[in-house]
């Protein structure tokens, strides 16, 4: 009977599509299954669990997409990649999209023809030391081995602060966050550098996590979104309106315990209307049915769902909302309205 009804749900997208432009959504349905990179390993954004599940905040994204262009949030083949891999892995078609911390630039965009999806955790570069260095502040960090991973803003970003603040550092490269873990923990650098959230996973797996400590200094922005290659406007958009949907579900009091509920029939808020396809045609726009917001949303929740069970206060990452939190809570999380 699964099969039956799955076959049919994939059948009435691929009707809803004809006309357009053929393209990545073609493929994905044509194949069944979408491929999303992600990282090869970071506690609470992407990571297999004991039993060899993926899980994490990036995972459950990708899990989100599939879902709502399939029908089916299983149907993902993740795709794990280095900070070296992940564009290439992109550009050459192996990969769909790609939910993998990483952070929006100009170069990114213009020069390696990315286009990205809105920005679904805003980060900043910071450090982590051993407390047994003495160190306070970034400003004492002079002269100190600094592991970091190669080909990635935190590289570019390291360089101009120490510049800045006529401070020197010997770079001590790795390629993935377990080989910074390794190498920090095996005493090769005197701190680690990354985006704080990436920090905050790399302490909790430590052994001993309170004999380490971030410093309070945040040295960068870093927008982290997902992205698709340039020149599919179709399947960007796609991209785009999941992250939307997932966003403005949590400023609608829309959550996976209570969307069926909310979307059984149209009632009087029409943007919860739009959000649950029982108002406006807004599906087709994309390529999609009119459900695909729902299917999207309960495949883990609205983002203060997804947040709270990766990577929040109740997790070994223990991270604050920040500037994460929803616009109406003080900061500056936003979404374009469907509409």
């Amino acid at each position: 009977m699964r099969v039956t009804k799955t076959a049919a749900f994939v059948a009435a997208i691929s009707l809803t599509a004809v006309g357009a432009q053929a393209g990545t959504l073609e493929d994905v349905q044509s194949r069944d299954v979408l491929n999303c990179i992600v990282s090869s390993g970071l506690a609470g954004f992407s990571a297999p669990d004991k039993n060899g599940r993926w899980e994490g905040f990036d995972i459950t994204f990708c899990r989100a997409v599939a879902a709502a262009v399939l029908g089916d949030s299983e149907k993902v083949k993740f795709v794990p990649a280095t900070t070296k891999t992940r564009f290439t892995l992109l550009n050459s078609g192996e990969g769909d999209i790609l939910f993998r911390n990483t952070t929006e630039t100009m170069s990114r965009d213009a020069d390696l023809k990315l286009t990205f999806l809105p920005v679904n955790y805003y980060d900043g570069q910071g450090f982590l030391v051993r407390k047994e260095l003495g160190v306070s502040s970034a400003l004492e960090l002079d002269g100190a081995s600094v592991c970091i991973q190669t080909g990635t803003t935190t590289e570019l970003n390291l360089a101009d602060y120490f510049r800045i603040n006529n401070m020197s550092y010997e770079p001590v490269n790795v390629e993935t966050n377990e080989e910074g873990i390794a190498s920090y923990s095996g005493n090769r650098c005197d701190l680690y550098t990354t985006d704080a959230s990436g920090l905050a996973s790399t302490r909790a797996a430590l052994d001993n996590p309170s004999a380490h400590t971030i410093l309070p200094e945040i040295i960068s922005k870093e927008p982290l979104a997902g992205a698709v290659r340039h020149g599919d406007d179709q399947w960007a958009d796609i991209g785009k309106w999941v992250v939307n949907a997932i966003i403005i579900a949590e400023e609608l009091g829309v959550t996976s315990a209570n969307i069926g509920k909310m979307c059984a029939a149209a009632g009087d808020n029409p943007s919860i209307n739009r959000l649950c396809g029982t108002e406006g045609d807004m599906g087709s726009m994309i390529g999609l049915d009119s459900e695909w917001a729902v299917r999207a949303i309960s495949a883990g929740g609205n983002y203060t769902e997804i947040f709270n069970a990766h990577v929040g206060p109740d997790t070994p990452l223990a991270l604050e909302r920040g500037l994460n939190a929803s616009w109406k809570d003080g900061g500056i999380l936003y979404a374009a309205p469907i509409r």
